[in-house]
């Protein structure tokens, strides 16, 4: 392992992924960058669990999205458990899919199946959440090193900062769009009913509430339809 080329191909990728224009382009520089830095790679993807459903994030392969579906199925497999834990572990590593695995027992011989040698899982996180699991795939048994290992590991670190800062510059995004929306609905209620700001907006929450739908959404109807009706 050139640890110097290495560093300075890391260095790179981490000004590359805080310039990305969107999660998803995050996301997808993230798992090209781990084919591409990692010895041994040959396809990754980022597995986000939503309470017992598994979501596959920007997959290099089909591969990454047939494993993970199984490890959704069987619920156990390293990046399933990498996605939802909280302490302890935050990297695993099946080495070699021809030899027994009594922690994945039912897990380890289907993806083997489906054409996965060996395979890793790192927790993305930052201090203050755990955001899923970049997940390392390779179809040869024993593909990856100790090596390997740390390289997965420093791209996951850098890569679960820049993962949680394109989250929230999206979410941040999306915020001002919405009180935009709301506000220029509130001020054609006010104008067409003679309405004062507390009103109108209570109307817009009103409607919301009685009908199921979220505030933003009423807001935006108003806007193309210039009222509720």
């Amino acid at each position: 392992m050139d640890w110097a080329r290495f560093a300075q191909d890391l260095a790179s990728m981490a000004r590359e992924l805080l310039s990305q224009e969107s999660v998803d382009a995050t996301l997808e520089r993230i798992t090209k960058s781990a084919t591409d830095l990692v010895e041994g790679c040959e396809a990754a993807g980022i597995l986000v669990l939503h309470g017992k459903k598994v979501q596959t994030l920007a997959p290099t392969e089909q591969l990454v999205v047939d494993s993970d579906q199984l490890q959704e199925r069987l619920r156990e497999g390293p990046c399933f458990d990498a996605a939802r834990t909280k302490d302890g572990e935050r990297v695993f590593r099946i080495p070699d899919f021809t030899r027994d695995q009594p922690r994945w027992p039912a897990f380890a011989p289907q993806a083997h199946e489906l054409g996965v040698g060996s395979m890793m899982g790192f927790l993305l996180y930052t201090d203050d959440e755990d955001l899923g699991a970049l997940n390392i795939y390779s179809r040869k048994c024993g593909a990856f090193t100790e090596a390997s290992e740390l390289a997965g590991w420093l791209l996951a670190s850098h890569a679960a900062v820049a993962f949680s800062s394109a989250r929230a510059h999206a979410q941040m995004e999306n915020a001002v769009a919405t009180r935009h929306v709301i506000g220029e609905a509130m001020g054609i209620l006010m104008g067409s009913h003679d309405l004062k700001e507390e009103q109108a907006f209570d109307v817009l929450r009103r409607y919301s509430q009685k009908n199921n739908i979220k505030l933003r959404e009423v807001a935006r109807m108003i806007c193309e339809r210039g009222s509720l009706s």
